[in-house]
């Protein structure tokens, strides 16, 4: 029997550039049904009853937490990128390949599929083991295209922390997924319409 050559394995980075449209959401697809299946399978084993997550009691709290914690992350954001030097705040491209050139209604299923996908994952199975900090500091980690910049990085902490905080607060799923749609929804519009504003000025 012929041995396998595990030196012929190689690993790189690929650049966001160099993938097409379709590899692009192909890659991001499967990658947010990996996020679920493995945010549900560490549920059932932490024996949790999934359903309770995600039940909603008051639909306006809900809402009014989601909506208010969006636009701090939202202002903070502007903030930076008004006064942070691009470099730091840059992501390789891969978010304005995402969302630079897609339709209204791709950009609501996209944010909404990562916030349910990502929110079960990280707010409903690992927090419930680890807390909110290590949560966070994984969800950081896993966001390895901002480790290069410390600020970027504390960002994508900070806003974690806090997600698991509004969880924690109204004992639902749907507050941290409501902030997080919110937010990607926002940020991918101002990458798509917000070039078409530039090109007119």
């Amino acid at each position: 029997m012929k041995r396998f050559d595990w030196n012929r394995i190689k690993l790189k980075q690929v650049n966001a550039a160099d993938l097409s449209d379709r590899a692009l959401l192909l890659n991001l697809y499967v990658t947010q049904a990996l996020t679920l299946i493995i945010g549900i399978i560490v549920l059932f084993f932490e024996r949790v009853h999934i359903p309770a997550l995600f039940v909603m009691r008051e639909p306006l709290r809900i809402l009014l937490w989601g909506a208010a914690f969006a636009v701090a992350v939202l202002v903070v954001d502007m903030i930076v990128s008004r006064w942070v030097p691009k470099e730091v705040t840059d992501d390789g491209g891969v978010n304005d390949k995402i969302f630079g050139k897609r339709p209204l209604w791709h950009i609501v299923l996209l944010s909404f599929i990562v916030a349910v996908c990502e929110e079960t994952l990280f707010r409903g199975a690992v927090q419930h083991a680890w807390g909110a900090y290590w949560t966070s500091i994984l969800f950081a980690a896993i966001h390895f295209r901002y480790l290069r910049h410390w600020l970027m990085t504390g960002l994508v902490f900070s806003i974690s922390y806090g997600l698991g905080w509004i969880y924690e607060q109204t004992g639902t799923l749907w507050t941290p997924i409501a902030a997080h749609f919110i937010i990607d929804l926002v940020m991918g519009c101002i990458l798509r319409y917000g070039k078409e504003e530039d090109s007119e000025s």
